[in-house]
């Protein structure tokens, strides 16, 4: 047997053994397999099973200790292998050393802060956040991240994605009751349209801000920008993609350009988005309850303009295009001074050339003369 024999059996010796270890490997740790349920999971639950174990605190509070074996099951930590200490790292053992809170909501303030060990990023944009400013005033009800994602049952955030605002409805009900009833929330909610804007989507995930601030309204028509501005988008929905361009060329867009590039804020009363749409009460424009349809819309703009008459809405064109069909008198206007004011700058310019030529030509002539 040649040299060349033997290298050509050894190669296909190795590569069988590489393909046996690889099936051996597939067969005991297939690809889609769940991991076997952690030894310090399943020696906890030998007590924390049992839907009856509790403990009262010196509040008085009642607190059930008990677990679920399904909400594990279905958490996002249990299936990463990530065990019952990695969040209760004060417990190593029985007997589980004495509880010092004294209210369940002390309890769970203390425990949230373990959430920085793994998500330091998002942790660290939360105490940014106008939460963590109240939590700070004093208000122990301001949610931490457990109140939004949860304990032991912690899942995907946006799955489906009308839990985001199922989850903001626990302490802002009033809001999301509007949110449901308004253009954006009934799309969500009866369609299940992943295309319009839940509440993280305006307000931020973990660095949540104040929207009552001059800094988060003057930036707001760029946030309704994000979605009403893209020609794909919009384009889908059979609705214009250049409300956002029509209205920075308006009054109202042209006075917030120029305040906030000069001063950085907003003057007061300069209108954006949300000021004659509504905040989460938004809705179509043929609703009768939309602030913007047409028997609605002088109501409006009179919270602004208190003085303002029964004409003033018929010289606003919406957010559309001067048009012969839409706007014919408009339209001509609009064609009769975009053609007679540049006409009238070259007039000027031209005098003024003139102008010039003549007091050259005049100082010349007496210099001669």
């Amino acid at each position: 047997m040649t040299m060349r024999n033997l290298q050509r059996q050894a190669s296909w010796l190795i590569l069988a053994g590489v393909g046996v270890l690889l099936f051996s490997f597939l067969t005991v740790f297939p690809v889609n397999a769940r991991p076997v349920a952690q030894e310090t999971e399943k020696f906890c639950l030998s007590c924390h099973g049992d839907s009856t174990l509790s403990m009262t605190l010196p509040s008085g509070e009642e607190v059930s200790l008990y677990v679920s074996q399904d909400e594990l099951d279905h958490s996002v930590h249990s299936n990463k292998g990530i065990e019952c200490e990695a969040c209760h790292n004060n417990i190593s053992g029985y007997p589980h050393p004495r509880i010092k809170y004294k209210t369940q909501r002390e309890l769970s303030l203390a425990y949230y802060q373990t959430c920085e060990k793994c998500h330091s990023a998002n942790y660290e944009k939360t105490q940014d956040s106008m939460h963590a400013q109240a939590a700070a005033e004093g208000n122990l009800d301001a949610p931490v991240c457990t109140d939004c994602h949860g304990h032991h049952d912690t899942s995907a955030p946006d799955e489906p994605r009308s839990l985001i605002s199922e989850t903001c409805n626990k302490c802002h009900t009033d809001i999301v009751d509007a949110y449901k009833q308004s253009v954006h929330g009934a799309a969500l909610l009866e369609e299940d349209n992943p295309d319009v804007p839940v509440c993280t989507d305006c307000h931020g995930v973990h660095n949540i801000q104040d929207p009552r601030t001059d800094a988060f309204h003057v930036q707001s028509p760029e946030l309704c920008a994000g979605c009403h501005a893209d020609k794909e988008l919009m384009d889908k929905y059979d609705l214009s993609s250049d409300v956002y361009s029509i209205y920075k060329r308006s009054w109202h867009g042209v006075d917030i350009s120029v305040y906030k590039a000069r001063w950085g804020t907003v003057w007061h009363d300069s209108a954006v988005c949300t000021d004659c749409h509504g905040v989460h009460d938004m809705r179509k424009t043929d609703d009768p309850l939309s602030k913007v349809n047409s028997k609605n819309l002088l109501a409006t703009c009179q919270e602004c303009h208190p003085t303002a008459g029964p004409n003033w809405v018929d010289a606003w064109t919406g957010h559309n295009e001067i048009s012969l069909e839409r706007t014919p008198f408009l339209y001509y206007v609009d064609k009769f001074y975009t053609s007679f004011t540049p006409f009238v700058l070259w007039a000027c310019i031209i005098y003024v050339v003139l102008q010039i030529i003549r007091s050259i030509a005049d100082r010349v002539r007496s210099t001669l003369s």
